[in-house]
């Protein structure tokens, strides 16, 4: 799904429904450089009471949020940064993850924010990422003696680090690790040398004669050295990773019947329920045999090979290779703070979700939801994504740039033309996941639009009283509006997609039913069924819940309804009405019709 619109207010929609249910949150937010571009807010525009209803917070947690901005020259990003923070604490599952990119200029008041909203206990760690090497204008300034900035932080917090399944990420090790110097043989279960076996082996040895040009025996730190160099070589270590081993001192717990079947010189396969253990003996003392195998995985690198590897750590390295055809990534050239597909997916790879909801609320250019996209197809995934991105007006950017900035913003708005699309940024995130949808060539794959938007038509909430004088009706905030001669008439069109001058072809009745679903807790894909009673078309959302929101409800249709509901031919709980579509006298009819039932219908009126 793909939502436009304030983030903010994104957030405060969807916690109704996606409350503890997001199992990865990847935020990549405007950084606080003071050139991006990107105006930070000063001041809260709402009053306290809004504010804790906004948010459920209670007075404690208000003065935190209230106290912010006065805490340093950083206040506003810091400002603009906690409820949505705060919203996105909310979202997360108690096993999900959360990851947030930041540079240096704000990791500390970032770090510090989060543990305030997150707990400490929730910090896993910070992650370095080598985004650029030393090259170009950095050589010239670090041979002067200034240190080049070569990586971003990504910060990661949990509800409950125990309950992440972690996935071990590869980084590849070239060469031949000689600790493992022994080789165990299938047929005999002997126990030899690994440079004998080398030795007798006519394609290696033949390899290593050309290698060296010296056919005389070859020692294993010789092989090592070659190893490198040959892919015959290579081949030899893949093929007999299960027999090639070193010793270790670590043992299974073995039984003295175990320990009696052993040979010196001769191994054999010693299993429990959790794994497998190739045992031997040797001067009266057990030994383990650790497989070369043990260290042969698919590596996570920028060029990803099958072979000998070590488990990743805090500093994730080589992304600065990424970052140098990033604009090719999909065909989008969008580098204001574009991060590459690899980074993503190996996050989620990380976090180890398999069938969850990834959710990034700064979108940009969509590359979290392509990540998704591309991972789902390479590891036989169902993960799904949530994307929110403002509607920013790309033109009015353009304006407002410079130099390099400005050309990089009109190739976008020309990239956008050529495929049909608005200069607004959603429009940029929607047009890369159709790009990524189109890579993969599998049918059945695409997204939800959804847009968050005020409207501009009034509504009976809105009027506070009448002012006889002007023959005027005057809103909340005290201002006198006209509604026109047709008043409230026609309240569905107005909640169209064209009348609220946003993209998609929805008409009133789908947006009063998407936006009724959310308030109401319902998931966006909650089975939602068309249902005929009498020939008006109300629609049911997961069996429980009926909307009745069209014009042209009669009598005739409160007694089908209620002989349906008699005959248990649907079994609902709730019925909800959109008031201005029904006369009063139908209404009535409708609560008394539902009161003759045994069971109990809430009956609900919006307007």
């Amino acid at each position: 799904m793909i939502f436009s619109g304030d983030n903010l207010e994104v957030l405060r929609h969807l916690q109704n429904v996606y409350t503890n249910s997001v199992d990865v949150i990847y935020i990549d937010p405007p950084y606080n450089t003071g050139n991006d571009g990107f105006v930070y807010p000063d001041k809260f525009e709402y009053d306290d009471q809004t504010l804790k209803d906004m948010f459920g917070m209670n007075d404690e947690e208000l003065i935190k949020l209230k106290s912010i901005q006065d805490k340093s020259t950083h206040s506003a990003w810091l400002t603009f940064m906690y409820p949505r923070l705060y919203l996105a604490n909310k979202l997360l599952k108690e096993s999900g993850v959360m990851f947030i990119s930041i540079d240096d200029n704000e990791q500390a008041n970032l770090k510090l924010l989060m543990d305030e909203i997150f707990g400490e206990n929730a910090f896993i760690d910070t992650l370095m990422v080598e985004m650029s090497n030393t090259g170009g204008m950095k050589v010239s300034a670090a041979k002067e003696g200034s240190i080049a900035k070569n990586g971003e932080y990504i910060l990661i917090y949990s509800k409950n680090v125990d309950l992440v399944e972690r996935q071990p990420l590869y980084d590849f090790i070239p060469g031949f690790d000689t600790h493992y110097s022994i080789f165990l043989k299938n047929d005999s279960h002997d126990v030899v040398n690994l440079v004998d076996v080398l030795n007798e082996n006519a394609e290696v040895k033949a390899e290593m004669t050309r290698l060296t040009n010296n056919s005389n025996r070859f020692s294993l730190r010789e092989f090592a050295r070659q190893f490198d160099k040959s892919e015959v070589l290579k081949e030899f270590a893949i093929e007999n990773r299960r027999n090639i081993v070193r010793e270790r001192t670590e043992i299974p717990i073995i039984s003295p019947d175990i320990k009696r079947e052993l040979i010196e010189g001769k191994w054999m396969v010693y299993e429990t329920e959790e794994r497998e253990y190739f045992i031997g003996i040797k001067n009266d003392r057990i030994v383990q045999y650790a497989t070369l195998e043990n260290n042969y995985n698919h590596s996570d690198d920028f060029n990803s090979v099958y072979g000998r590897t070590v488990i990743r750590g805090d500093y994730w390295k080589g992304f600065w290779r990424d970052m140098g055809n990033i604009s090719k990534e999909d065909n989008v050239e969008y580098k204001n703070g574009k991060k590459p597909i690899r980074l993503i997916k190996q996050l989620i790879k990380w976090s180890g979700i398999k069938d969850g909801i990834v959710m990034d609320f700064f979108a940009g250019s969509g590359t979290t939801g392509a990540a998704v996209l591309y991972d789902n197809h390479e590891r036989n995934l169902n993960n799904s994504f949530i994307l929110v991105q403002l509607p920013e007006d790309l033109e009015k950017r353009l304006e407002e740039s410079t130099g390099t900035a400005k050309n990089d913003i009109k190739k976008l708005i020309k990239m956008l033309e050529e495929s049909g699309r608005r200069p607004m940024l959603d429009e940029l995130t929607k047009e890369r996941i159709s790009r990524a949808i189109n890579n993969l060539e599998v049918k059945n794959i695409g997204y939800k639009h959804y847009s968050v938007t005020q409207p501009n038509q009034l509504t009976l909430k809105d009027i506070e009283s009448f002012d006889i004088d002007s023959g005027l009706f005057i809103d909340s905030r005290g201002q006198f509006v006209n509604i026109g001669e047709s008043g409230f008439d026609d309240m569905i069109t107005p909640f169209s997609s064209e009348k609220l001058n946003v993209i998609g072809n929805a008409d009133g009745q789908d947006t009063i039913l998407t936006t009724w679903k959310i308030s109401d807790g319902y998931l966006l894909n909650a089975k939602t069924e068309e249902l005929q009673i009498d020939q008006y078309i109300g629609f049911l959302v997961d069996d429980t819940r009926l909307y009745l929101i069209n014009e042209g409800w009669n009598a005739s249709h409160t007694k089908e309804i209620v002989n349906l509901l008699g005959q248990n031919k649907i079994s609902i709980q709730t019925i909800v009405l959109y008031g201005y579509s029904f006369s009063l006298e139908s209404i009535r009819e409708l609560e008394i019709a539902l009161k003759q039932l045994d069971n109990k219908i809430n009956l609900i009126k919006r307007y």
